[in-house]
């Protein structure tokens, strides 16, 4: 009989992936999952996932554990120099679970914990204690407050460190006001007690599935590769489990682009709702004058999936795009959808797929509508094709060079 899930007191942050050349990510979306389902916010980076990949991650993320599944023969190795680096960039209170079945001997375990790692589960652990047995001990363990300062002595640093503290500090505020004036709703700068220089920022939503992540880290690699001097925050949202509080924060997934040669020009944070039936946190207007005063040159804002009535997101950013894909229905359908009139710029996705022509002509016409634009061509109207999924598709370049 399985044990009860641990009812967490703290939000719990966790980063979850299978080790670097490991493609046997079975193991840990069961485990990622159970987290989930316990009520932990899950940053997800999937299989193949280098240390520095996984560190930065945690960092950024300011996440309290960090959960790894290793079949690849490497693990030793592998999780000292984790927790090596964990130590270097003062995150040693960043536990580390891990697990690889019986590729990880007994006598590498003891060693493992003996340098510091939080637990590598056998598989007698899991005989003995179960799936949710091994969950709610590493969500027992990490069931501390991460507390920060919310004020202006830090702000203006570009460590990734205190940029994530003031970033939970500022998401902590908001939970504690719900219900009241939510905190952000005012100026982010007033409420922070700084001044902000101007920064353009970009809402990128749509739908859920319809292609946002790829179209943020498609956009993200074309600045990246032109301006060698920017540096660029990403504030990603995804929805919060009503039943649970658990999320699963899985845009990282689809962003390739802010590793690797340009890793210490992109930091990015990912946020849960903590609420129903909202795209967007709370926490957002200060977090992204976090950003701003950090001096970053350009915030990109990604939310989590809306609905047909859901335009928010222009009340946060300067320039908003609207992704969505050929299958909405009958063209009617299109009058329904509140950021087609709210939009800067609208891209149909995933069109390839078979109608794609029909919708691009009919969302072409509705935003010639909206805009009282019959004079002009519907061609000229800011709908932009594309193919997110393509390697340097040309429909994005249009987009970006717009």
């Amino acid at each position: 009989m399985q044990p009860k899930a641990y009812q967490p007191v703290h939000p719990i942050r966790f980063v979850t992936a299978a080790s670097l050349f490991d493609g046997h990510d079975a193991a840990i979306n069961i485990m990622r999952r159970i987290l989930q389902a316990s009520g932990a916010e899950v940053i997800h980076l999937g299989h193949n996932r280098s240390v520095r990949e996984v560190v930065d991650t945690a960092i950024q993320e300011d996440v309290q554990g960090i959960a790894i599944s290793s079949y690849q023969g490497g693990h030793v190795e592998y999780f000292k120099y984790m927790h090596d680096l964990l130590e270097e960039a003062g995150c040693g209170h960043i536990r580390i679970y891990g697990g690889g079945g019986g590729v990880i001997v007994p006598a590498e375990i003891e060693e493992l914990h003996a340098y510091g790692i939080a637990r590598i589960f056998s598989p007698e652990d899991g005989l003995s204690m179960g799936l949710q047995g091994m969950i709610n001990l590493m969500l027992e363990e990490c069931d501390f407050p991460l507390t920060g300062q919310r004020d202006g002595s830090s702000l203006g640093t570009r460590s990734a460190r205190v940029m994530a503290r003031q970033l939970t500090a500022v998401e902590a505020e908001a939970m504690e006001s719900a219900g009241q004036v939510p905190a952000g709703e005012g100026d982010g700068g007033v409420s922070l007690g700084i001044t902000l220089k101007p920064v353009p920022t970009i809402g990128i939503t749509g739908t859920g599935g319809a292609g946002k992540s790829t179209l943020t880290d498609e956009i993200v690699r074309r600045f990246l590769n032109d301006f060698e001097d920017i540096e660029i925050a990403v504030i990603s949202v995804d929805p919060t489990r009503r039943k649970t509080g658990g999320a699963l924060l899985g845009d990282r997934i689809r962003m390739n682009s802010i590793y690797g040669e340009h890793a210490d020009r992109v930091y990015m944070r990912s946020f849960a709702t903590r609420q129903a039936h909202r795209a967007t946190s709370k926490a957002l207007r200060d977090s992204l004058a976090v950003c701003k005063a950090a001096g970053f040159d350009l915030v990109i804002l990604e939310t989590a999936g809306i609905g047909q009535s859901d335009t928010e997101v222009t009340e946060l950013v300067d320039l908003s795009i609207y992704v969505m894909t050929q299958d909405y229905g009958a063209s009617t359908q299109l009058e329904k959808i509140g950021m087609l009139d709210a939009a800067d710029a609208v891209v149909l996705n995933k069109f390839e797929k078979r109608g794609s022509a029909d919708a691009l002509r009919d969302i072409r016409k509705h935003i010639q509508r909206n805009r009282a634009a019959f004079h002009e061509d519907p061609a000229t109207m800011p709908v932009f094709p594309r193919m997110a999924s393509k390697f340097n598709d040309s429909g994005v370049s249009r987009l970006y060079l717009a």
